[in-house]
């Protein structure tokens, strides 16, 4: 329920509300989902709705503790479900204590032990038991057919049939609704599994706090993190380092951008007095790559450093950071002339959203589901996810006029306040779930 005091503040609503959020980790290394919360609860508080977390994380995780929200954690959890034996019974005891719980995430024990909880408590409720909960879910792209459709995926794809069938069906079917975070992971869903019949589709949208303004400690942080950068141009790719990204699309798209562009004479000298052949030439014209993101000991981040260390081009362009934080990241964002992220799927995309806040051009494929929406505001450059069209990505920014690339950066800002904006998603969102 909600109410605004009077006509003249109708802008400042106020719910009153218990909300308890689920998810399966609130590690910052697992993506998205987790993002989402720090960035909402405030927020939401601000609205008067009380909030809880219940995690499968371990109580003695280092990055648990530092988030001043209220925390139950239950792991960290068994196997690849992660399974806690205490999660269900804590649920059947607890849940009736909140209006509304939202469900981040599928596939995982955590939605399954809210559904059986919530059940357990409606069948207590017709033999004169207490109040029951609504239930949504988000689940942050989870039901994209891209996961069940990608080559290296074959063994979990068909996983997914066997535990949909069994047991997600029901979870999601049953819930009061699905919360989306664009219109497009809304459709996308439709086409995965069935049966599929959500009582209700509600596309609430994502936002993100606004980064802090720009400081000089910034820069300072980013250049002690990335120093053989040393004052260049560059572009950021700031993200795990997954197959799914694109990164290899990215690397192969730009040394052969580097390597088509055209040869100059005579050879220039350096500010050393130090001659340079017309290929550095081309190399030093063209913005570095900054690589910025946890995964480069997997499998496939060992692909991507072996495709750099192949290349000449690569070796002398491409600057891996690994994951950034804080001031560096921000001065990251700051720093870049454009953010790229050339992704075969990704439902919304938070460091796509960071770069726009930072007045920064977006360089991306149509599978980044909000593309659409960047691009009503003039702040993104769009393609597919193939290797020409990465290559005609990059291409296109080359041929750009520095003009039009202020032109984009300014569209990117308005994106960002147009669509995503936290306060914006906060009210969207309890709106919905307090409907």
């Amino acid at each position: 329920m909600w109410h605004s005091n009077n006509a003249a503040e109708q802008e400042r609503e106020y719910y009153q509300m218990k909300l308890l959020h689920v998810i399966g980790s609130l590690d910052p290394l697992t993506g998205g989902p987790c993002q989402v919360i720090r960035n909402i609860v405030p927020e939401l508080e601000s609205l008067g709705v009380t909030n809880e977390i219940v995690c499968l994380d371990s109580p003695k995780a280092p990055f648990i503790g530092k988030d001043l929200f209220k925390l139950y954690c239950f792991g960290p959890g068994k196997t690849s479900w992660c399974y806690s034996k205490t999660l269900l019974s804590w649920f059947s005891i607890n849940v009736f204590r909140y209006d509304c719980i939202i469900i981040h995430g599928l596939w995982l024990y955590h939605s399954y032990a809210v559904s059986r909880a919530v059940q357990q408590l409606k069948n207590k409720k017709i033999a004169g038991g207490g109040r029951v909960p609504k239930v949504y879910i988000m689940p942050h792209g989870m039901l994209d057919p891209y996961f069940q459709r990608a080559p290296e995926r074959k063994l979990k794809a068909l996983r997914n049939v066997f535990y949909w069938a069994l047991i997600e069906s029901k979870v999601v079917n049953e819930a009061d609704g699905l919360l989306f975070t664009c219109q497009e992971e809304l459709h996308l869903a439709r086409e995965t599994f069935k049966p599929y019949k959500p009582k209700q589709e509600i596309s609430v949208g994502l936002g993100i706090t606004a980064p802090p303004p720009y400081t000089l400690q910034m820069k300072r942080a980013f250049q002690e993190e990335c120093p053989t950068l040393e004052g260049q141009p560059y572009f950021l790719f700031l993200s795990r380092i997954h197959r799914k990204k694109g990164l290899d699309l990215l690397l192969k798209a730009y040394k052969n951008v580097v390597g088509a562009l055209p040869e100059v004479q005579p050879v220039f000298l350096d500010a050393g007095g130090n001659s340079i052949t017309p290929n550095q030439q081309a190399i030093t014209s063209f913005p570095k790559l900054v690589i910025a993101g946890p995964g480069e000991e997997t499998a496939f981040g060992q692909e991507v450093r072996e495709l750099v260390a192949s290349s000449k081009v690569l070796q002398s362009a491409v600057i891996f950071t690994g994951m950034l934080s804080g001031d560096a990241k921000w001065g990251a964002f700051y720093g870049c002339e454009a953010f790229v992220l050339p992704s075969h799927q990704e439902n919304f995309g938070i460091a796509v959203v960071e770069a726009l806040a930072c007045k920064k051009p977006v360089l991306i494929t149509k599978q980044v589901n909000i593309w659409r929406e960047i691009m009503k505001s003039g702040g993104a450059l769009v393609v597919d996810d193939t290797p020409e069209e990465v290559y005609k990505l990059l291409k296109t920014w080359l041929d750009l006029s520095s003009d039009e690339k202020i032109i984009l950066g300014q569209g990117a800002r308005r994106a960002y306040e147009s669509f995503f904006s936290i306060n914006q998603f906060a009210r969207r969102l309890v709106k919905a779930i307090a409907a």
